[in-house]
């Protein structure tokens, strides 16, 4: 039995509904229909109960309020490489967007492995409401199994079994064989990503699709690491595959095949183009400034977790992604091709 003014609380010092109503003057279920659902009560009573709340420095528990309604309140962002710049303004849009929303955004990485997303995925999923995969490494029947437990958007990850999001490469790569044409380059190069990377498939596709619709010829090297150290592991491929320019997977991968050719003499673009993607933090900062296809990342962040509040009943899915058109800044990395 709780004597009037003692506080009935589950934590030491922290304020309960009981402890609200109390100072109210109503039934603790009031205090829980006036928070949770407003417009339940009179507009007095709430204005008293939110009043008692506020002289209580009240917080209400987001898990004992998962209980009765199942939700959290709560999203997933799962990474496969929380190090690489890339994901910096995918996580701004998300936690942009979420926060919008009411919801807490929690970031968790895979590694850049399918076995770690599985499993990281299996412990995140229960306390959370949905989650949003970026850049996955998972089969599509993996993701399937997982859309069939919770709300789940993909990105940068078609032809799996839920709503993606992923920037439209196609203007980018068009522009960025029409300028490696106009300089003269006929031998081109695409330094894959991962094997299992549906975003360096995707890349390699459209860019194999446009040289040769540009009569230029085109060979694929790799797999590779997605890192600087992967750029760097492949300049002896590139260098004996005869192109003029190479089209790297992505900017630190483009950043490391451009140390490795200084360190073997070669000049950077007089003696060999390079291109990334993404124009991550840095690209521009480097020597030579990296020529790359940009893409909207926060936007894709915003509009993926835009579309797992959408498939959770909050709100509108967007239209289309069509504002998630790439677009090539030339900077300089690439000119001219060597008269060999």
């Amino acid at each position: 039995m709780t004597e009037p003014g003692q506080r009935r609380s589950g934590r030491a010092g922290a304020a309960t509904i009981y402890d609200i109503a109390e100072r109210a003057g109503v039934n603790p279920s009031t205090v829980s229909r006036a928070l949770n659902h407003p417009g339940r009560v009179s507009a007095a009573t709430e204005a008293r109960i939110r009043q008692a709340a506020d002289e209580l420095d009240f917080h209400a528990n987001p898990m004992a309020r998962a209980l009765p309604t199942g939700r959290t309140r709560t999203l997933a962002l799962v990474l496969a490489d929380v190090t690489n710049p890339v994901v910096f303004g995918l996580i701004r849009g998300a936690e942009r967007a979420a926060a919008a929303a009411g919801y807490t955004l929690v970031i968790a990485e895979s590694q850049e492995s399918g076995a770690v997303e599985a499993a990281t995925v299996e412990r995140v999923a229960p306390a959370v409401d949905g989650i949003v995969l970026a850049t996955s490494r998972l089969a599509d029947d993996e993701i399937g199994a997982i859309a069939a437990r919770k709300p789940v958007v993909t990105v940068n990850r078609g032809g799996s079994a839920s709503a993606n999001v992923s920037p439209d490469v196609e203007p980018g790569i068009a522009a960025l064989v029409a300028h490696l044409e106009s300089l003269g380059h006929r031998t081109l190069a695409f330094l894959a990503g991962p094997a299992n990377s549906w975003t360096s498939t995707r890349r390699w596709d459209v860019l194999f699709a446009a040289a040769r619709r540009a009569g230029l010829h085109i060979v694929e090297i790799g797999p590779n690491a997605p890192t600087v150290e992967g750029g760097g592991d492949a300049y002896e491929r590139c260098e004996a595959s005869g192109a003029t320019a190479v089209v790297a997977y992505n900017d630190l991968m483009a950043m490391g095949l451009i140390q490795a050719a200084r360190a073997a003499g070669r000049r950077v673009p007089e003696d060999l183009s390079i291109v990334g993607f993404d124009d991550i933090f840095g690209a521009a900062l480097i020597t030579p400034a990296l020529t790359t296809v940009r893409a909207d990342l926060e936007l894709a962040g915003e509009h993926a977790v835009t579309h797992l509040l959408a498939l959770m009943g909050e709100g509108d899915a967007p239209a289309d992604c069509a504002e998630l058109a790439t677009e090539l800044v030339v900077r300089d990395s690439t000119g001219p091709a060597p008269t060999r």
